[in-house]
């Protein structure tokens, strides 16, 4: 046993021996910077972005102002990126943009900027601070270089991006709905929700669960009022009634919608009928 564990530690030590000698663990040693350059960029090239990008950090400050720096920011930040390092290559890209407008490379790293926030997009039921910074940085891109390559791209990613926000904001609506089965204090908020909604996607996809869920809550809330607010807000929730069944006849909630139709008619009949007895 002590034997195998001898002759591992000396494999290992050997090993570390050889890796430690290896002419990349030299170069990242030295303080040859033009040595660093030149190893980077063939690692760069082949795809080791890996060791492209410890030896560009390293000698990324001593390029700025020389010639060479446009080069080396820009495959700094794209190694970030190859590297799945959203973060820092969002950040390394905009950086790039910033220092050199006139570069040919302007359009490519914008574009990229742009894509390293949208890989940093969440899920829609998450916090969508990143998403709105990327769907900013893709319009921007967009605006700006209508001719790019990366166009057609562009446009897809901020489609999806534009979807997951309005899907996030029909879940925000939706919530408030259901949290209004158990507190009906929660019923007005929802039903504004799904006003605001309507407002900023007027084309959504969700247009018609949007309508019919507006009007379930419009609905219950009027059921369960004060009877000094019922008439007026039934008349609301009959408006949000007709307002999905004129722009979707066949809805899949017909039904749904029918029965609190009905139970919203009975209530205003027994509301006439008992304004006539007092008469």
């Amino acid at each position: 046993m002590f034997l195998r564990i001898r002759s591992l530690f000396i494999l290992f030590a050997v090993v570390a021996i050889i890796v430690s000698c290896s002419p990349y663990q030299k170069v990242l040693k030295s303080e040859d910077t033009k040595e660093k350059y030149d190893m980077a960029q063939e690692y760069y090239n082949s795809g080791d972005f890996k060791r492209a990008l410890r030896l560009f950090d390293q000698i990324a400050p001593k390029y700025v102002g020389k010639p060479q720096g446009e080069r080396v920011m820009f495959f700094l930040a794209n190694s970030n990126y190859k590297q799945k390092d959203y973060q820092t290559a969002a950040y390394q890209f905009e950086r790039f943009v910033k220092s050199y407008q006139s570069s040919d490379k302007l359009a490519e790293a914008s574009f990229l900027g742009a894509k390293s926030y949208y890989e940093l997009s969440p899920a829609h039921s998450l916090d969508q601070t990143d998403t709105d910074k990327a769907l900013a940085k893709l319009q921007g891109f967009i605006n700006a270089y209508a001719e790019s390559e990366y166009f057609a791209e562009a446009n897809i990613m901020a489609q999806e991006l534009a979807q997951k926000k309005e899907k996030k904001a029909y879940e925000i609506a939706k919530q408030y709905n259901k949290l209004g089965k158990f507190d009906y204090t929660f019923l007005t908020p929802a039903i504004a929700a799904f006003d605001n909604f309507i407002s900023d996607y007027p084309g959504s996809v969700f247009r018609e669960e949007v309508l019919y869920y507006k009007f379930e809550s419009a609905s219950e809330l009027a059921l369960n009022s004060f009877s000094s607010l019922q008439k007026e807000r039934f008349k609301n929730a009959k408006k949000y009634h007709a307002t999905l069944m004129k722009q979707f006849p066949e809805t899949e909630f017909v039904e749904k919608a029918q029965k609190l139709l009905d139970k919203i008619n009975k209530e205003l009949e027994d509301m006439g009928a008992e304004s006539a007895s007092a008469k």
